[in-house]
């Protein structure tokens, strides 16, 4: 037997008020069974910032629900305050910076479809060609709103892409 979704409020402003100012991270996580979007309340603690980098997939919604900063993508920077809606098509490089209060926001794109498993290349032996050798483009991209940086432990976001501790408390961050 099938559960369908039910629609209702899932979160307030003052859910996300209720949470210490210096606590960044994800503060909330779409986790309905069967939906087809993916949505995140993130609060970056007054004077951080969510490094550069760009989401090769998925459009991504953004809107400010507390707080302010700036928001900088390759056209420069721009004002962002409470109630302002930001659209970042994909493969756009964008970087969020926290005003005094912080900034707390909700992100929202469609649902990332699962791993598939996929056939090994019909031949092992390479064919001749005058074209040089070309390395095979990584799959997938960076992870929509940035949840492989958020410390299991105490939800700071890591500036670096690559990084494999929280440089807060030292946990191990997701692969």
């Amino acid at each position: 037997m099938t559960v369908s979704p039910r629609a209702g409020v899932l979160a307030g402003l003052a859910d996300v008020r209720a949470v210490p100012a210096d606590r960044g991270g994800a503060l909330w996580r779409l986790s309905e069974a069967g939906r087809q979007l993916d949505a995140n309340i993130i609060r970056v603690p007054p004077g951080d910032r969510v490094a550069r980098h760009a989401e090769a997939d998925l459009d991504v919604l953004l809107c400010v629900l507390d707080g302010s900063g700036e928001l900088e993508t390759d056209a420069g920077r721009q004002r962002l305050e409470a109630g302002s809606l930001a659209w970042l098509p994909r493969g756009s490089h964008r970087a969020l910076f926290a005003g005094a209060d912080g900034l707390a926001y909700v992100t929202a794109h469609t649902r990332r479809p699962g791993l598939a498993i996929r056939n090994a290349s019909a031949s092992p032996v390479a064919a001749v060609s005058a074209e040089p050798e070309r390395k095979p483009e990584p799959e997938g991209g960076e992870a929509a709103c940035l949840l492989n940086r958020i410390c299991p432990a105490c939800d700071r976001p890591a500036e670096a892409i690559d990084a494999r501790y929280c440089t807060r408390c030292g946990s191990s961050l997701a692969p």
